[in-house]
């Protein structure tokens, strides 16, 4: 490859494998990214536009391009987005066939513009500002609808990136404006009315109407062609005694994030829960270097456990325990203690005592259900594939018991919010190309100390598991079973630095070919497989 002029790129076509692809880094730091079917290439921008891995150390599986990272999945042959979490497709550049080889002119990006005259008498009303709600927003803008779009947010502020939250805001390591979804002034760029500081204090599914309260109590009601009710979920706070002193906190948004910063500076930190939230915590604000002391509160021995084995359990404590943080094991809290009103330590269920000036709760969230009551089954919004509760009404996010290539479930992780946010545009506008979540599948990511756990699928326990590799070496793939049969498929993988192997997995589990048991104890090539399925 040789760089013909500053906006020009050659490449010898020999150099890319049919049905393959192929990244070129340039010196300005910038990816291209080259794919091929037959005689056919394409030429893109080769940088995730979620966090800006490259795409050509992911996998391509049939015309899916997988990003390493996050797994956001994009078509080969024109970069548009099939899977988030990245909320885009790809840049694509103009390219010239010289016979043995292709010039690429980055300075001539294709023009994927769609005209927005699609259901322009419409309006859609979108009650809540999380990932989900942004996602069916931003998607109708980009894939043609015309109509009035309003999101209606108790928060004060736009739709932002909240699992960032705890993987960088709180580490000091993103600014809040890069936090912003879509940036700044993505609501009037895309002609939507944000509305924010408003409560939405009923839904009346039937007629497609809420009623909206602002601060100062006025009521007004809203009645739209398309209702999309996506609420979220919030804190679960135990009924310690103690929780509402001052100093105790949960990490849901911007401002609990900016409070826990403000008020960690040099203070003994405890965090009871040992999910992912509470380690991410931990992590963050060991990065962040501020605090005096951080302990984590956990019942069992083991951390994140209902997702990881013992195994991978062990390697993430000694990961914290090698950056500082103390684990408080095998009993729950008793009592948040404090004086006047402010908290001074915590009391465990084994009468031992823990000082602490913050405290935070990582115990759960639970879904804001409480609009949808009178349709609501108790673990969730009973929905169709399309999220649909009535004609012309969805429920979606952290609210819905959706169906996936899993089964049906309520999950409350942030690529499945935008999934939804996805499937319920296409609904809207009755688009036939977008996959349904029939065809999808749960994935999340955990960041701690800069190291990325990644888990695709869904297992009802991590113990019935097959690992390869070495966690304490932060190197492995862990395949987890919902039982012992030889026979079973693997129902979820996680993994530490073997990226291709968990998107093969994950390709294989989207298309009901997961592995068995037998499989991969037999050597089962799981890249070779995943890219001969998808041929």
């Amino acid at each position: 490859m040789t760089n013909a002029t500053i906006n020009t790129v050659t490449i010898s076509k020999a150099d890319i494998p049919d049905g393959g692809m192929k990244s070129y880094k340039q010196e300005d730091d910038s990816i291209i990214l080259i794919t091929r079917d037959d005689d056919e290439f394409s030429a893109f921008d080769g940088k995730c536009p979620h966090a800006g891995a490259d795409l050509g150390e992911g996998l391509r599986c049939g015309n899916r391009v997988v990003c390493p990272w996050h797994h956001g999945s994009f078509d080969s042959r024109d970069g548009t987005l099939l899977e988030p979490v990245a909320m885009r497709g790809l840049t694509q550049y103009e390219l010239t066939d010289d016979g043995d080889s292709l010039t690429v002119n980055t300075s001539a990006k294709i023009d994927k513009r769609i005209e927005n005259d699609k259901l322009i008498d419409t309006h859609t009303l979108i009650v809540g500002g999380g990932g989900a709600g942004f996602m069916t927003a931003n998607q109708l803008r980009h894939t043609g609808y015309g109509g009035k779009i309003t999101i209606i947010s108790a928060d004060d502020k736009a739709p932002y990136n909240r699992p960032l939250l705890s993987k960088m805001f709180l580490a000091g390591k993103m600014d809040e404006k890069y936090l912003l979804l879509g940036g700044a002034d993505w609501a009037s760029k895309n002609n939507i009315d944000l509305r924010l500081n408003q409560t939405v204090s009923e839904v009346l599914p039937n007629e497609c109407t809420i009623v909206i309260k602002d601060q100062s109590g006025h009521s007004e009601q809203q009645t739209a062609d398309f209702l999309v009710v996506a609420t979220g979920a919030e804190p679960k706070i135990p009924p310690f005694n103690g929780a509402e002193l001052d100093g105790v906190y949960t990490l849901r948004s911007m401002d609990d994030a900016k409070d826990i910063k403000a008020a960690s500076d040099n203070q003994h930190v405890v965090i009871v829960g040992t999910g992912f939230i509470g380690m991410e915590a931990a992590s963050a604000l060991m990065q962040a270097g501020k605090a005096a002391s951080i302990t984590i509160v956990g019942r069992s021995r083991r951390v994140m456990s209902n997702i990881v084995s013992e195994s991978v359990s062990n390697a993430l404590i000694k990961l914290h325990e090698d950056q500082g943080v103390t684990f408080a094991f095998g009993a729950g809290v008793d009592e948040i203690n404090g004086e006047g009103g402010k908290v001074n330590g915590i009391t465990l269920s084994d009468g031992s005592k823990l000082a602490a000036d913050v405290v935070i709760l990582g115990t759960g969230v639970a879904p804001r259900t409480e609009l949808l009551n009178e349709v609501n089954a108790p673990d969730g919004v009973q929905v169709n594939d399309h999220l649909q509760l009535r004609d012309g009404v969805y429920a979606l996010g952290d609210i819905a018991k959706a169906t996936n290539q899993m089964g049906r479930m309520r999950i409350e992780h942030w690529r499945v919010a935008l999934q939804h946010g996805m499937v319920t545009a296409a609904a809207i506008l009755n688009q036939d190309n977008v996959n349904s979540l029939e065809e999808r599948i749960p994935f999340f990511w955990t960041g701690q100390y800069g190291k990325s756990l990644r888990y695709s699928g869904h297992a009802a326990t991590p113990d019935n598991n097959i690992l390869f590799g070495s966690p304490d070496n932060l190197d492995y793939i862990e395949y987890y079973f919902d039982d012992d049969g030889e026979d079973t498929r693997a129902s979820a993988a996680s993994s530490l630095g073997r990226d291709k192997e968990l998107i093969a997995f994950s390709e294989l589990l989207r298309r009901g070919h997961a592995p068995t048991r037998a499989q991969i104890n037999a050597g089962f090539d799981i890249i070779e497989q995943a890219q001969v399925l998808s041929r």
